[in-house]
């Protein structure tokens, strides 16, 4: 029972039942008292499950026992220690949106070129220098004076955004993975404390974590060492946001003792879909090892499809889907149905195909609800209610609805608020005073920290739902909205939903919350937070009878009994800028592997000979990761559409490898054109990417066959002029 353990739980192996049970087994055989468990999941989907199923394990709640994600217990430690930081319990957590403002506002500050360096490049290595627990202060010094400019700029926009996050007592979300460890080196009596109390560490979704998530582990499980990780080193799919597969890899060197235990019985897929999967995941190194097996033995082969383009294997995908629907050898609800794909713009013309055929669909990773721009507007009235100090609220509220503080009298306020020292609602509540401003907008402005002011007292009074709604018709927004024309009506919609969750939400239900929480923190902040912390999968509805188009990122945890995998061509699926590190190519490859076991009985890979990306067409082949499936497995089918393109163009030499031989390599099958998409056009304002010049576009092209050059504008080095059949240039996808 005691000390560290690795369990390697393969996909659909059920890994939630192995982490439950673990907790019912500490309570119920052994004592353990709830509250002296902490339990850490990746979705907030997850940790709630994980609760219901304890709690119908031990026949009542687990009460006092935390059970969260990462961000949720790390705002949870802050909403109860932030003051030993220097911020208050009141603060703001800043999504997604937010933090992208403050960073543009941070550059203008110092007069950086939001133009020349990106605020969302500078945003993401903020983030990826958070994630790995180096601080403004350090990551200044380390890049200040070096060659590399962009990181440059950074050292300078890093120590004045985290600055401004806490003038405004702000939080974003990797400060609610690595202020949490702040506290605790800072404070060893607090960790000595959380130490104590959290004798057993349950953590889902290993392979996922960062330098920051697992220091924070590290910290806690120090002294009694009772960590019990569960993940699958061959789901690890987010090294591009920040997590370490070497976390996973190296548990036993990290943790000395701990016992490993391989989960690899699969009870959601078929033998035939698992056989493909393990030949697929055989071909990584990176690995700890380990075979699926499961008792359904057979199953329906993968069916791979060839289609024209995008639009074409959009309508084959829509028409099989309605095939089934409608009968076929199992019938089918939509909800049953899947369609995964590697970037978000693939689904542009498979939601046309839905349209067109009247099928009900729902996207996972679209416009989220808390993210649309009503939405965002009311929460920036109850964000500023809670904390007076969140600028980024005040800047979008407070001229709406209008009320006469035009943008000239709001940048005014903003330097004559900064110079006075002045709290921000209190500069505002006498702007009349302040040097500079028209009039009228400081009458606006006055008027303005009134309202703020007022609910704000309400807000201690009243119900969240109810103060909502009080404040939707003091400021008769419902109007407001409808004069925006016909797209108001939705609006107006949106916002009644959001009030529904308010008036629906009841902090003492809240669940694992102690009651001194409950009586420390008002109900808006508490509901304020919950919003914050909403993941985009969490939304995903599975009673929902729609088919479910997401990315396949956003699929991992998922199953559905059909699942189509879109777009399977090398440069997309793989990415083609993965191919000079073996690394991020493993990542992909495990990328499809969770895709393929999401399929509980049938699944289809389909690709297209043509496609238009970034406004050009660009002619692909087959993902090489299909190459490891074995032919025996497989069924091959072209779309009509393909079949009809194919009869109306004229074939070019050239010979293209479709069909698998015995050994599973291609086949020569017919002749056509020669066509590879990482290959760029050679024409005037093309942009392409050198391995040592870095990316430039294309200014002149001269000469003929084997003997053509082309003169290149690179943006770091300037102008180049290249032989092509040397230059190995390959067109650049990130425009």
């Amino acid at each position: 029972m005691d000390g560290p353990a690795l369990v390697l739980a393969g996909a659909g192996s059920g890994k939630t039942r192995v982490l439950t049970t673990r907790v019912a087994h500490l309570i119920l055989e052994h004592g353990v008292p709830a509250h002296r468990i902490l339990a850490v999941t990746f979705t907030n989907k997850a940790a709630g499950e994980m609760r219901d199923r304890i709690g119908t394990m031990l026949a009542r709640d687990p009460r006092g026992m935390w059970i969260g994600t990462f961000h949720a217990l790390g705002a949870r430690l802050l909403r109860r220690h932030a003051p030993l930081l220097g911020w208050t319990n009141a603060f703001t957590i800043f999504d997604a949106e937010q933090s992208l403002r403050q960073v543009k506002r941070t550059l203008e500050s110092l007069q950086i070129d939001t133009k020349k360096w990106n605020p969302k490049a500078v945003r993401s290595q903020m983030s990826g220098a958070k994630n790995q627990l180096l601080e403004p202060k350090a990551f200044a010094g380390e890049h200040e004076g070096g060659f590399d400019l962009f990181l440059r700029q950074v050292a300078r926009v890093y120590p004045a955004y985290q600055q401004a996050l806490r003038d405004q007592n702000a939080f974003d979300f990797d400060d609610l993975l690595v202020k949490p460890v702040r506290l605790f080196e800072d404070h060893p009596q607090l960790l000595a404390q959380y130490r104590d109390r959290f004798s057993f560490l349950l953590v889902d979704e290993y392979q996922d974590t960062n330098r920051a998530q697992f220091r924070f582990l590290e910290l806690l499980a120090q002294g009694h060492g009772n960590l019990m990780v569960v993940g699958d080193d061959d789901q690890s799919i987010y090294g591009w946001r920040g997590a370490d597969i070497s976390n996973i890899l190296d548990f036993e060197g990290t943790f000395p003792g701990a016992r490993v235990v391989r989960l690899e019985q699969n009870y959601r897929s078929t033998a035939v879909i698992l056989e493909a999967a393990n030949a697929v995941i055989a071909e990584n190194t990176q690995r700890k090892g380990k075979t699926l097996r499961t008792d359904r033995i057979g199953g329906e082969a993968l069916t791979r499809v060839e289609c024209f383009d995008e639009t074409d294997e959009a309508r084959w995908t829509v028409d099989e889907i309605q095939s089934r629907y409608e009968g076929g050898p199992d019938l089918r609800n939509y909800r049953d149905f899947a369609i995964l794909y590697r970037t978000n713009a693939q689904s542009r013309a498979l939601e046309e195909a839905f349209r067109r055929k009247g099928i009900p669909y729902q996207i996972v990773g679209g416009v989220r609800f808390y993210e649309r721009r009503e939405i965002q507007d009311v929460l920036g009235y109850l964000r500023l209610i809670s904390n007076p100090r969140d600028e980024d609220a005040f800047l979008r509220v407070v001229n709406y609805p209008r009320r006469g503080i035009g943008s000239t009298s709001v940048q005014r306020f903003m330097d004559a608020y900064r110079a006075s020292g002045l709290p921000l609602l209190e500069a505002a509540a006498t702007a009349t005073e302040l040097p500079g401003l028209p009039k009228g907008g400081a009458r606006g402005l006055e008027g303005f920290a009134e309202l703020i002011r007022r609910f704000s007292a309400r807000a201690a009074q009243i119900r969240v739902g109810d103060l909502l709604e009080e404040l939707v018709d003091e400021l008769d927004l419902f109007m407001s909205l409808r004069d925006e024309g016909p797209e108001g009506e939705d609006r107006v919609e949106n916002v009644k939903e959001l009030i529904a969750g308010a008036l629906d939400f009841d902090a003492e239900l809240l669940e694992g919350l102690e009651p001194e929480e409950i009586d420390a923190f008002s109900e808006l902040d508490l509901f304020l937070q919950q919003v914050a912390l909403v993941a985009d999968v969490d939304r995903h509805d599975p009673d929902a009878d729609t088919v479910t188009l997401m990315t396949l990122h956003n699929a991992k945890g998922l199953e559905f009994p059909v699942v189509f995998i879109a777009g399977l061509e090398d440069g997309l699926f793989p990415l083609s800028r993965t191919y000079d590190d073996p690394s991020e190519m493993e990542e992909e490859r495990r990328l499809f592997y969770v895709g393929i076991t999401r399929a509980e009985s049938k699944l289809y890979l389909t690709h297209a000979r043509q496609r238009r990306r970034a406004g050009d067409f660009t002619y692909g082949r087959l993902s090489h990761f299909v190459e490891s499936i074995p032919e025996e497995l497989l069924e091959e089918r072209q779309t009509p559409g393909l079949q009809r393109s194919a009869d109306s163009t004229p074939h070019r030499s050239r010979s293209r490898r479709s069909g698998f031989e015995g050994d599973g390599r291609y086949s020569v099958i017919e002749e056509e054109p020669s066509y590879n998409q990482d290959a760029p056009r050679m024409v005037k304002g093309e942009r392409v990417l050198h391995a040592t010049f870095g990316s430039g576009s294309v200014v002149e092209v001269t000469g003929f066959g084997k003997d053509t050059k082309v003169t290149v504008d690179f943006d770091q080095v300037g102008r180049k002029k290249l032989l092509v059949r040397y230059a190995q240039l390959e067109k650049d996808w990130d425009v």
